[in-house]
């Protein structure tokens, strides 16, 4: 059990998340998902977290394995054509997970994922939180648009607006 990080999430006020990505964001973000998912098959989730309550960080909850049970809760799983994609922010760890479908999956490399987070967390580090989430779902709709071009009938299966946890 790391003690520092426990404090660190318990210490951590909730109002860092909306400092980060205040309701402008949250709209440019939820703008910029609904112009996404006009270019493919897939859904964008956006789902951020200041800090983890005690009895997540008392069981060991990485911030993977967060994004994963939320991947759970938001139902991103539950498309059509198995194309959900979560983009998960942990503010108080400072990382990025990106959960993506099983058919998705089948045809996206981890490491492109992984590249993706990392140009995100640098543009994080530099405080450019809208800039870095915009530009990581522009990355991310060009992998969905080669691999789930929109069908005849491309509907919208999840919200597009993001959720601040």
């Amino acid at each position: 059990m790391d003690l520092k990080r426990i404090i660190k999430h318990l210490l951590a006020p909730q109002w860092i998340a909306n400092r980060a990505f205040p309701k402008a964001t949250l709209v440019a973000i939820e703008n910029a998902v609904r112009e996404s998912e006009g270019r493919h098959s897939g859904e964008i989730r956006f789902a951020v977290e200041a800090g983890l309550n005690l009895w997540l960080l008392l069981h060991g909850r990485t911030p993977r394995n967060r994004a994963i049970e939320m991947f759970s809760q938001l139902r991103v799983w539950d498309t059509e054509h198995n194309s959900g994609v979560l983009i998960y922010v942990q503010l108080v760890d400072h990382c990025i997970e990106v959960i993506a479908d099983r058919g998705i999956n089948n045809k996206v490399k981890p490491r492109e994922w992984e590249a993706i987070c990392l140009r995100m967390e640098a543009a994080f580090r530099d405080g450019r939180y809208e800039e870095g989430v915009l530009a990581g779902i522009r990355e991310i709709t060009a992998l969905l648009a080669r691999h789930f071009p929109p069908g005849e009938t491309n509907r919208d299966e999840l919200p597009d607006s993001p959720v601040v946890l």
